[in-house]
């Protein structure tokens, strides 16, 4: 059975907000009352040497000036507590991650669990800055929580991790290909006590091809978990991979519950963010972003501004020549090394003004505070409910490695000789800027002239198994026939 939870009335999440703070509120009183007066009778045993008071999650949460519960806080967090299996779909921005943390974090709490427990709880996110940022906000959570807590990630010495997960980590953030890693060699990781995995943007995992990775760390947990599973996207790759992991209807040891906000709303982004495009020539592009940046830069206020591209390749080169010409910018990309993306991505988070230049990879899910622009430096990419579906890149590039098989397969090789083609043209009639790598398993002209004149020069002297003293003069053309 799926409860959906899209379109409650305003009533009802309002009130249902107000139980959830109110509970909370309650049940912070009476722990303080009961730490207060295990606290006396410590002092009264042990005098000034008893044991700190343990607040619970609402503590931290007041330190930050968390008010109220945004609509994915509201609708999922009461369900996360009673243990449902929850399917959420939310916008960038809308509060997903408290949504996840708060209920795990109280399983903890109140099962009074301890690094000997081991992992209870496993977070996976699809990039290293948001595993980061997402432990850096758990860790704030669990300020006066005994709980252990930690995170494994690509590119880090995965040795000291394993020593970590070997004494203890009850709840972990992790990236799927580390993960993984650790479940297949780290003899000592005890994850047998697992009792609640999150998927964090699962639309970005399964972008970047963690599908099958994420399969077998659905094999080796244990099955009987409750499964939390969040995505900015509802697509049906999403779909299909959510069949997959809660598992079909009639297979389900727990109420899947799917919590979506706004899913009738065209607004890509949160209240309070605007978002634009401009049409530029390719030409000019880079002559627009430095205008801005520029700007920016000369502005009296100080302000943040992140510039995303495709490829590191596009960072590095841009990054080199922003700061050559006198616009300094930090960058963050792939190719470079764990320990530097996280001093950058830190350093960047806590300047009060700068330039930072990032791939798509590292931009979904990153909570940046104080950021006044995010330009993406790309063609401006339309939703696809907007626009028909029209042929993908993968199929242009098979269509056009098609043409090219054909045209070679003609017998007439001096009229239809594929090495004469103009490339260029030819992908541009496929709607490509240059021509796209394909395997076509095709020998250059040069080659298959040097095979020709090996074969030639075999020939030419005749001697052969059949034939050990090779020609005899031009006897070898003539016709012989028996009377």
């Amino acid at each position: 059975m799926v409860k959906s939870l899209l379109h409650p009335s305003k009533e009802e999440e309002e009130e249902k907000e107000e139980n959830v703070m109110d509970g909370m509120r309650k049940r912070k009183r009476e722990e303080e009352k009961g730490m207060d007066g295990m606290e006396e009778e410590k002092k009264e045993k042990k005098g000034k040497g008893g044991f700190p008071p343990l607040p619970p999650v609402g503590a931290p949460e007041e330190e930050d000036n968390y008010t109220h519960l945004t609509q994915i806080q509201a609708r999922s967090i009461p369900h996360l507590m009673v243990g449902d299996d929850v399917l959420g779909s939310a916008r960038t921005g809308s509060g997903k991650t408290l949504a996840f943390l708060i209920p795990a974090i109280e399983l903890l709490h109140n099962a009074r669990f301890t690094p000997r427990n081991r992992t209870v709880v496993i977070v996976v996110c699809p990039t290293r800055e948001l595993a980061i940022q997402t432990h850096d906000v758990a860790k704030k959570l669990m300020k006066y929580h005994s709980q252990t807590l930690g995170y494994v990630i690509g590119g880090t010495n995965m040795r000291s991790e394993a020593n970590q997960l070997v004494k203890g980590v009850n709840l972990l953030v992790a990236t799927p290909g580390r993960l993984l890693d650790h479940l297949k060699s780290t003899g000592g990781f005890n994850y047998k006590g697992l009792k609640c995995l999150i998927i964090d943007e699962a639309d970005r995992i399964l972008e970047q091809n963690f599908e099958e990775d994420m399969k077998q760390i659905f094999k080796r947990l244990p099955q009987n978990r409750q499964t939390v599973l969040f995505s900015a996207t509802q697509t049906q790759k999403v779909e299909d991979f959510a069949t997959f992991t809660f598992g079909k209807k009639e297979e389900r040891q727990r109420e899947l519950v799917y919590v979506g906000v706004d899913d009738s709303e065209l607004k890509p982004t949160v209240d309070g963010l605007q978002q634009g495009y401009c049409v530029i020539p390719s030409e000019k592009r880079f002559l627009v972003l430095y205008t801005f940046l520029r700007k920016m830069q000369l502005m009296k206020q100080k302000v943040k501004v992140m510039v995303f591209f495709s490829s590191c390749s596009s960072v590095k080169f841009h990054a080199e020549f922003l700061n050559f010409i006198g616009i300094e910018c930090h960058e963050i990309h792939g190719q470079l090394k764990q320990q530097k993306r996280t001093t950058t991505f830190f350093q960047f988070s806590k300047e009060e003004s700068g330039i930072l230049l990032y791939t798509n990879v590292a931009a979904r899910g990153l909570d940046i505070p104080n950021v006044a622009s995010n330009i993406s430096l790309t063609e401006y990419e339309f939703s696809e409910k907007h626009v028909p579906k029209s042929q993908s890149k993968l199929s242009a590039k098979e269509a056009y490695r098609s043409y090219l098989l054909a045209y070679n397969s003609h017998s007439m090789k001096d009229i239809f000789d594929v090495h004469q083609l103009d490339l260029k043209k030819v992908a541009a009639s496929f709607c490509f800027n240059s021509p796209p790598k394909v395997n076509l398993n095709l020998e250059s002209s040069a080659s298959r002239h040097r095979k020709m004149r090996k074969v030639d020069g075999r020939k030419r002297h005749g001697i052969s198994p059949s034939n050990p003293y090779g020609r005899r003069g031009g006897c070898d053309h003539m016709d012989l026939a028996r009377f």
